[in-house]
């Protein structure tokens, strides 16, 4: 049995945040634009996906819940993809949701049984201190 988060809440309202955050970002006319190098708009959105997706494996743990955070990741990258062109200068890019969804993978993936807790024991630390 996987011990609860005590402010599973706070933790689901950063992750609801970060997807906010993407969600803007993706969709503004000229985004900030981080890092420079060839290729760097992939990187970010690998990074993009898979912090949001490791966030969330810290949330949900049964399989069934991973696969529908998974799947409504990767499905807010195709809806972004499909906006992108309807609301401004951005175009559409199908590496854009390969990005995407290899960034999911790869935390889906490295969000095994120790990763996953990562939240959890930061949680104890924190209150231990606290006490």
């Amino acid at each position: 049995m996987i011990e609860s988060l005590r402010y599973r809440n706070l933790w689901l309202g950063i992750g609801w945040l970060m997807v906010l955050t993407v969600l803007v970002l993706s969709l503004m006319p000229k985004p900030p634009q981080p890092m420079h190098f060839v290729g760097a708009d992939k990187v970010e959105h690998v990074l993009a996906y898979f912090i949001m997706m490791g966030w969330f494996a810290q949330l949900y743990h049964a399989t069934r819940e991973r696969v529908l955070v998974a799947t409504g990741l990767i499905a807010l990258g195709i809806v972004i993809e499909i906006l992108q062109p309807m609301l401004g200068p951005r175009y559409f890019e199908w590496w854009d949701m390969l990005a995407d969804s290899i960034g999911v993978l790869l935390a889906w993936l490295l969000a095994g049984p120790r990763l996953s807790m990562l939240l959890l024991a930061f949680e104890r630390r924190m209150l231990k201190r606290m006490t």
